[in-house]
């Protein structure tokens, strides 16, 4: 997914793409990531949910896939329902959930501190100040099961992914990449940079909700060590 520049809008039209048969991707007319919109979507997809019409979908970064049965209606048909349902209020809860989780960070589980550190023109101590005092919010879960992109990343933190990705990053890795925050969910390669470890599961196949973190959640890193 690419890095993701962050405004805030009142409003934004809606783009349709039809995806084979059976699904329409819904996308915002805006060129830069918004988190408003963003909750527009979330509100979007809760409401769609209880719609027999609709058979899955799929939350992205300011847009969604919606995919419904082709013998049972059209694209014309669901799109002007997803569009009389964006002139909507919101729909998300007034509290949303905040999730904690505990970090140790730099050492051998976040090598890319210091460098972060000194880019941003900031001691260590500095840059985990602010990364840990920021409150993010989950903007969508994919790339991989349990990978939740995280908005809310300073602008001072912010640093494009690496060139090479590393061919494998530990789980439980708290990663930043462009103007994102995330933790890996599993060992797999990575392109974003790491900054400590969590021993938080964000997956679990046992679990009736496998995912810890959801679309809407806000997110808290705990400083639980610092490494320098």
């Amino acid at each position: 997914m690419r890095d993701i520049d962050i405004i805030e809008a009142p409003a934004a039209e809606l783009l349709f793409s039809p995806s084979g048969c059976g699904a329409v991707l819904v996308d915002s007319s805006q060129s830069v990531f918004s988190p408003s919109v963003q909750r527009k979507f979330f509100s979007l997809a809760r409401a769609l949910e209880t719609d027999q019409q609709i058979s899955e979908l799929v939350l992205g970064v300011n847009n969604l896939l919606v995919m419904f049965d082709p013998l049972v209606s059209s694209p014309s048909t669901i799109e002007q329902l997803i569009q009389s349902l964006w002139l909507y209020p919101d729909a998300l809860p007034s509290t949303p959930r905040v999730m904690e989780i505990p970090v140790s960070y730099g050492g051998e589980s976040g090598e890319d501190l210091a460098m972060l550190a000194e880019h941003a023109g900031l001691s260590i101590d500095q840059w985990i100040n602010y990364h840990s005092n920021a409150t993010y919010e989950v903007a969508c879960v994919g790339s991989m099961p349990g990978f939740a992109y995280l908005t809310g990343l300073p602008a001072e933190l912010a640093r494009p992914r690496r060139a090479s990705p590393r061919a494998q990053l530990a789980k439980g890795s708290v990663i930043i990449g462009g103007t994102q925050a995330g933790v890996m969910p599993c060992t797999a390669p990575s392109g974003w940079h790491v900054v400590g470890r969590t021993d938080v599961d964000l997956f679990d196949i046992q679990k009736q909700q496998p995912c810890l973190l959801l679309p809407g959640d806000q997110v808290r890193f705990l400083v639980r060590e610092e490494v320098s």
